[in-house]
């Protein structure tokens, strides 16, 4: 399997050079989404103090593609790849008339989330990912064949079974040091493919936190020489497609008898499938439409629900039916979905009541 080279320079030199003094400096890495909505692009500032808060962090700047865009700093984590006191800043981008970037989802999101903090919206989203070689080809798949049918892979132990654990336990600690919400990982049902989780966060929080740890995974795989897809159908065929299952719930739906409230959710979620369909993956439907097929996942066409059903479009966990309360999981979104949209989208339909396939206007408050 093709590595890049980047991956094949000693980081045993490189840290030697890592491991000076920065006296009293520290280097934060401003990160934001590029204009596919899918990519992240980073580049570093020096600052003569180690920012408190996300307040002591200076906004910045990035050449567009025909003018400068401004950076305004929204999340810092911890830098788990030149450590402490170095930052990983996430920002929004703006234009030049300080309008949001055409791909900057959190601002509107930011603003929907304000509507309903009352209700303390959490959400726990399910990120599956796969690993290729440089080549193109998935990592550890023979250079002319298939590795053996699905089935043994899920969870798996072993060399025969996991592909590529070595990664998904660096990205697991990094993400960890850096602060993120990561609360689980495991391997999945394609070779080569695993998911991690992050959550539960608060409203605006569960996208600062999963795009933060995307940025960490392919930062991580740049080190091992390897890429990180997200496409929501890497490998034509009967092999596995790859979401961002999405779990959902608010004050009321955690407390006694909210499953009342979660099934007043679904019912709503119901009546506006095209909407979400065009909010859960960022070609508004085209690549969820190669992944949502009805095999071994949802139908793009049809809305579904029930208990324990992992086809249906909008899962209630058996247990949260046994509690009587709990959480929906919303198992629509696709891997390269932008979480701003995918929450943004539930808490129009779930909380402010929307109807129709157009998201409402609403003025700044």
């Amino acid at each position: 399997m093709a590595t890049s080279s980047s991956a094949k320079l000693s980081k045993a030199v490189k840290q030697q050079y890592m491991e000076l003094p920065q006296r009293d400096t520290v280097q934060a890495m401003y990160i934001w989404i590029d204009g596919t909505g899918e990519d992240l692009r980073r580049k570093t500032k020096t600052l003569n103090a180690e920012p408190k808060t996300i307040e002591d962090v200076p906004e910045w700047n990035f050449v567009g593609s025909d003018y400068d865009m401004y950076l305004i700093p929204r999340a810092m984590f911890r830098d788990p790849f030149r450590k402490d006191p170095n930052k990983l800043i996430l920002c929004e981008a703006l234009r030049r008339d300080c309008k949001p970037a055409e791909t900057n989802l959190r601002h509107t999101c930011k603003k929907i989330m304000d509507m309903v903090e009352n209700l303390h919206p959490w959400f726990g989203m399910e990120q599956e990912y796969t690993l290729f070689g440089i080549d193109g080809r998935p990592f550890g798949w023979p250079t002319n064949g298939f590795p053996g049918p699905q089935g043994p892979y899920y969870c798996g132990v072993g060399a025969d079974k996991a592909y590529g654990r070595d990664i998904a336990e660096a990205h697991y600690r990094a993400c960890l040091y850096a602060g993120v919400e990561i609360c689980g990982s495991n391997a999945e049902v394609m070779p080569a493919q695993w998911e991690f989780q992050v959550g539960p966060c608060e409203g605006i929080s569960i996208g600062d936190h999963l795009w933060m740890a995307r940025f960490i995974l392919h930062r991580v795989c740049e080190d091992f020489g390897v890429v990180a897809s997200l496409d929501p159908k890497p490998v034509p065929g009967n092999w596995s497609s790859a979401g961002c299952h999405t779990n959902f719930s608010t004050k009321e739906m955690r407390e006694e008898g909210g499953l009342r409230y979660i099934e007043e959710a679904i019912e709503k979620l119901s009546r506006r499938q095209s909407y979400h369909n065009r909010a859960y993956d960022p070609k508004g439907g085209l690549d969820n439409a190669r992944r949502l097929t009805g095999f071994s996942a949802p139908d793009i066409n049809k809305f579904s629900a029930g208990v324990a059903n992992h086809s249906a479009a909008v899962r209630i966990p058996r247990s949260v039916a046994q509690d009587q309360r709990g959480y929906l999981e919303d198992r629509r979104p696709s891997a390269n979905c932008d979480p701003y949209s995918v929450t943004e989208a539930l808490i129009r339909t779930c909380l402010l009541n929307e109807e129709g396939e157009e998201p409402v206007e609403y003025s700044e408050r």
